[in-house]
């Protein structure tokens, strides 16, 4: 077994601040978002692709690879907004196992109202913070960060070790 490669202490700290950053920040989203609006971080990251998708309507699987979550923790998401009314599930009429997902009147009119505050919470709590040469500078590090990220839904544990 090869010898880890250690992060310095520079690394160490960026690496800790990135967290800390990541998860205050969306923590701080999600109270705001819920304050606000109602809707809890969950719902509006569901809402959001289905309120710019054509006829607020997408298929289950495609929604999934939109936020990026398994197809269980979205079912079970998509039954609690079915309940509060924000969304309707219908038969795919291209595949009887495949489910489509639509926006309701009541969950377009929630995503609508809750997207000025929230773009204003992103904006006040992220991007205030810095110059325009920084946001250049982050985009294209993070657009590097991306870059070399394995697609982890298609691969095996083992094929994720470096």
């Amino acid at each position: 077994m090869t010898e880890p490669r250690w992060l310095d202490e520079t690394e160490a700290r960026v690496w800790r601040a990135h967290l800390r950053v990541q998860r205050e920040l969306m923590g701080t989203l999600s109270r705001l978002l819920a304050h606000d609006s109602g809707l809890s971080g969950a719902e509006y990251e569901v809402l959001v692709p289905l309120s710019e998708a054509p006829d607020g309507l997408l298929r289950a699987r495609d929604l999934s690879e939109e936020v990026d979550w398994e197809r269980s923790r979205l079912s079970h998401q998509i039954s609690r907004m079915e309940k509060r009314g924000l969304v309707a599930r219908e038969e795919c009429p291209d595949d009887a196992r495949g489910a489509m997902v639509r926006l309701t009147e009541a969950g377009r009119a929630a995503v609508e109202g809750a997207a000025p505050g929230h773009v204003e919470a992103v904006r006040r709590y992220f991007f205030d913070a810095l110059s325009r040469d920084d946001v250049d500078v982050l985009d294209a590090l993070l657009g590097k960060l991306l870059a070399g990220l394995p697609n982890a839904r298609s691969i095996s544990g083992d094929e994720l070790r470096p």
